[in-house]
Order: C-alpha cells, then sequence, then structure tokens
C-alpha cells in the first residue's frame, strides 16, 4: 500500500511557509505593499508552488495579504490602496527558524526531482504512450533507482503511471476515455464534497473569490487572465476542500491532478482559456453566497460535465499537432 507519508510532507511544507510568511509579516520584515510571488518564496522554501500557493490562500483570508491588480499579492489588509514595492523578497534576509530550516535542507531527495519528473510525464502523454527507462531517469538525476522507484510509485498513486503486465513503467496515453473517466468520477466525488463543504466555508475568502471572477470576466484578452490558474485552483479549494472529510480530500486532490496537467498543456500549444468556466464559476460562487447549497451543487455538476465536453474538443486539436521532438532522455515512445 503507498504510504501516506508525502501528503503529511505536503501538508507540513505549507505550515511552514504560511507560519514563516506570517511571523515575518508580523516583525515588519516584509512590509506593507510588499509584492508578494510564488516562484521566489518557493526558492526560498526548497519547495514547489503548491505548498506556497495555499499558504497565501491562507494569509489572504486572515487578510494578512491581498490581491491587486498586478500579479501576486501585497503585503497589507485589503480595501486600503497602497503602492507596490518590487523588491525581491529574496534580499530581505527572511527569519527562518534554525529547526524549520534544517526541517527544509533535510527534505528527502525524491521530493526534490519529483515536480521535474511530473512536468516531463505530463508534457507527452496527450501524445501517445512512454516507458520510462528507470535506470536511465535514475542517471540522468544522479539519484539511485530506490529514489526513482520512490518518486515513480508516488506517480503511480496520482494516476500518471502505471506498470504493464512485464513491469514496465507506463506513461499515458491520455486520451478522451481517459479525460472522461476523470471527469465522471470528479461529479461523483466534487459536488458532494461542496456540499458538506458549505458550512465550512471562510465568507471572507468566498467573497474575495466573487470579486475575483467577476473581474475575470471583464477581462477581454487570455492574455491578460494571469491567475486563471489560481482562480480554478481557489474555486476547488475554497468551495470543495474544505470538507471535513479527509479521505475526500485525498481523493479528489489525487484525481485532480492528470485533469489540470492536461489543461496545462494545452494552454502551453496556445489553445485558449476557458472563459465560459469563469461564468459557470462565478455562478457557482454567487449561489453558495447566497446559501443556495442544492442549487450550487447542482450548477457544480453540470459545469463539471460541459467542461469534460469543451477539455475533449480542445485535446482533439491537438492530437493533430506532430509529437515534440525533444523529451526527457528516460522517456521513450512506445510504438502504437
Amino acid at each position: 500500500m503507498p504510504s501516506s507519508k508525502p501528503r503529511q510532507t505536503a501538508q507540513r511544507r505549507y505550515e511552514i511557509v504560511e507560519d514563516v510568511l506570517r511571523t515575518n509579516i508580523a516583525d515588519g520584515l516584509l512590509p506593507k505593499g510588499l509584492v508578494l510571488l510564488e516562484g521566489p518564496i518557493a526558492e526560498i522554501f526548497q519547495t514547489s508552488r503548491a505548498p506556497v500557493q495555499r499558504a497565501l490562500l491562507h494569509l489572504e483570508a486572515e487578510q494578512l495579504i491581498h490581491r491587486f491588480d498586478g500579479r501576486g499579492y501585497l503585503v497589507g489588509a485589503p480595501g486600503r490602496r497602497i503602492a507596490p514595492v518590487r523588491t525581491d523578497i529574496k534580499t530581505l534576509g527572511l527569519v527562518v527558524p534554525e529547526a524549520i530550516d534544517e526541517a527544509l535542507q533535510s527534505r528527502s531527495t525524491w521530493e526534490r526531482i519529483y515536480d521535474s519528473i511530473e512536468a516531463d510525464v505530463a508534457a507527452c502523454v496527450v501524445f501517445g504512450q512512454y516507458r520510462i527507462i528507470e535506470i536511465e531517469l535514475a542517471d540522468h538525476f544522479h539519484v539511485s533507482r530506490t529514489v526513482v522507484r520512490d518518486v515513480l510509485g508516488r506517480l503511480q498513486e496520482r494516476g500518471l503511471v502505471h506498470k504493464n503486465q512485464s513491469s514496465h513503467w507506463i506513461a499515458g496515453p491520455l486520451t478522451a476515455k481517459s479525460i472522461k473517466d476523470r471527469f465522471a468520477l470528479r461529479r461523483i466525488l466534487e459536488p458532494p464534497a461542496l456540499v458538506s463543504a458549505a458550512p465550512r466555508i471562510d465568507r471572507s475568502r468566498l467573497t474575495a473569490l466573487l470579486e475575483s471572477l467577476s473581474e475575470a470576466e471583464r477581462t477581454e484578452s487570455d492574455a491578460d487572465l494571469v491567475e486563471w490558474e489560481d482562480l480554478e485552483t481557489k474555486l476547488v479549494e475554497t468551495c470543495v476542500m474544505a470538507t471535513p472529510n479527509e479521505r475526500l480530500r485525498d481523493l479528489i486532490r489525487d484525481n485532480l491532478l492528470p485533469v489540470v496537467a492536461s489543461e496545462r498543456l494545452l494552454r502551453q500549444f496556445g489553445l485558449p482559456r476557458d472563459r465560459i468556466a469563469i461564468a459557470e464559476y462565478r455562478l457557482i460562487v454567487e449561489l453558495l453566497a447566497r446559501g443556495a447549497i442544492d442549487a450550487a451543487a447542482a450548477m457544480f455538476d453540470a459545469h463539471l460535465e460541459e467542461a469534460k465536453n469543451r477539455n475533449i474538443a480542445q485535446m482533439k486539436i491537438v492530437a493533430v499537432i506532430p509529437a515534440p521532438q525533444s523529451i526527457a532522455p528516460y522517456l521513450t515512445r512506445i510504438a502504437e
């Protein structure tokens, strides 16, 4: 049975980021108006952006930081006009307690390479089926086969790779059927999770999300929708993942990973963002804000069905694009 350790570790990183940023804001080391960006913060904490994103969402809910017209967050409570201070946070001497610093430095090797491997796999699976060669993967990242198997086991747990009858590690293919299956599972899991989450939803976060979605609807060009992926994440994190059922949260999170990876890949090929979803998200949040929980769940279910159809339509467009010539050296295309 796969270990639950990666989830516990990811949660711990999120808590570390949140606690350290909160302390440094309270101490004034991070001044009001400072622009906080996920990338530089992730570099400081030697982690991926996901824990940073969660930490920032919680700090926003506490009104320690807030959104503004540009990218990222501003330090300070919302409602006041604060001039953005665009100073590299890495130059401010962020105070990280020694015990936390040691914990960050001692992260397992598999965590340091996981994001890169996940990105390599996600970038190719829409074009077919690929075999992952363990020894070449180990050589590429200069790690042991044990570490490689640890990473592949976690990718398997998240549904991105599997073993075939010959015990070879296989990635893909990401097909219309697999997308249908993922969205079918989303419809089973997420609307009920939203209903159970409703009494626990943070009202300030819900209001902020509604404002962000309304603003996104008014944005005319895709190029200006810089926070699109944040909006999707915020909807799920705010309105679905507040469910008290921990196992349900885990199932939703693992099922979402391949869906999010496919959508990210579609964006990389220049396909337009799903702007219809913005309006659907806004309606869901408005219904929740009014206390119409069942109606919000029904709207969310309808959105998932339509989003599935739009996602598959875009995948058919990508299917006629030639497979990339440059892929990670440890991935080998399997002839159909």
